[in-house]
């Protein structure tokens, strides 16, 4: 597919450009309406191809709450059955909120042999609504310190779990990718936090930062890598143990495998693989 169209809807999902004028410039690029909504299905999310797990029956999965800083917090708790004094990890969403694919990534690390917690950020709202383009909007309209303290309750609510060995990481996609480095910024108990093609932290804020960071980037997403020279250079500097991965010739969201024309398989496999490494590293 055109390149364009995978940056004008990469564009769309990450701003406030109305579905409709978001159609219109498609259709210019197209050629046509009729050939925009050809094109459309293939941009957007597939969530009947969601579930990459063959079998989650060695797995406990439920659905909780904890207390957050208005109300309570909506998760998806999984982990090992029978298994205990796991490393813990929250899971961030991207700014659709708490869908089926990052329901299945939150699964699929637990079979991995961690306690993981895929946290809705957009509970104060009621929950994920099942209309992608309610859930953008109301990511917009989150008190972002409030939602940096949920998230922080959530990783102290993994600290405290019966199941859970005490040591926290945090992974995010997209808007998670970003929270995961705020989470680094914020929690000085964090042992590893993972941000997949996220915004990064602010550079003054860098020296704040004692969790091993992981960042995966697509080579092709000009509008966050432009941040990456300032942010490796502040992680240099203060001496903060981190690794940085280009993926070359792959869009956004390459890990999504739910985003037919930006997923890449090879690059998501070699992301997934070098996460859980990490996990498995710090958080034994």
């Amino acid at each position: 597919m055109d390149q364009k169209i995978i940056n004008l809807y990469d564009a769309y999902t990450h701003s406030q450009l109305s579905r409709k004028n978001f159609i219109k410039k498609l259709a210019v690029l197209a050629g046509s309406t009729a050939l925009a909504m050809t094109i459309l299905p293939m941009l957007e999310n597939n969530y009947a191809s969601a579930s990459t797990l063959q079998d989650d029956k060695n797995l406990d999965v439920e659905n909780i709450t904890y207390p957050g800083v208005e109300g309570d917090i909506k998760a998806v708790l999984a982990k090992p059955k029978g298994k205990s004094k796991l490393g813990t990890v929250v899971v961030i969403h991207e700014n659709r909120g708490l869908n089926p694919h990052i329901i299945d990534v939150t699964k699929r690390l637990a079979s991995e042999g961690f306690l993981t917690l895929g946290i809705d950020a957009l509970s104060p709202f009621g929950g994920t609504p099942a209309d992608e383009e309610k859930g953008r909007e109301l990511i917009g309209k989150l008190d972002a310190e409030k939602n940096l303290q949920n998230y922080l309750k959530g990783l102290d609510y993994l600290r405290k779990h019966r199941d859970g060995n005490g040591k926290t990481g945090c992974m995010g996609f997209c808007w998670g990718g970003g929270m995961s480095n705020k989470l680094a910024v914020a929690d000085p108990k964090l042992n590893a936090a993972v941000a997949y093609y996220g915004a990064q932290a602010k550079t003054e804020d860098v020296n704040k930062i004692k969790a091993s960071v992981m960042l995966h980037y697509g080579g092709l997403d000009e509008r966050i890598n432009a941040g990456i020279p300032a942010y490796e250079k502040a992680l240099k500097e203060n001496n903060i143990e981190h690794k940085i991965y280009i993926y070359e010739g792959v869009n956004h969201a390459f890990n999504n495998n739910t985003s037919p024309t930006r997923y890449n398989e090879t690059a998501a496999k070699l992301a997934w693989q070098r996460t859980v490494d990490l996990f498995k590293a710090k958080l034994a």
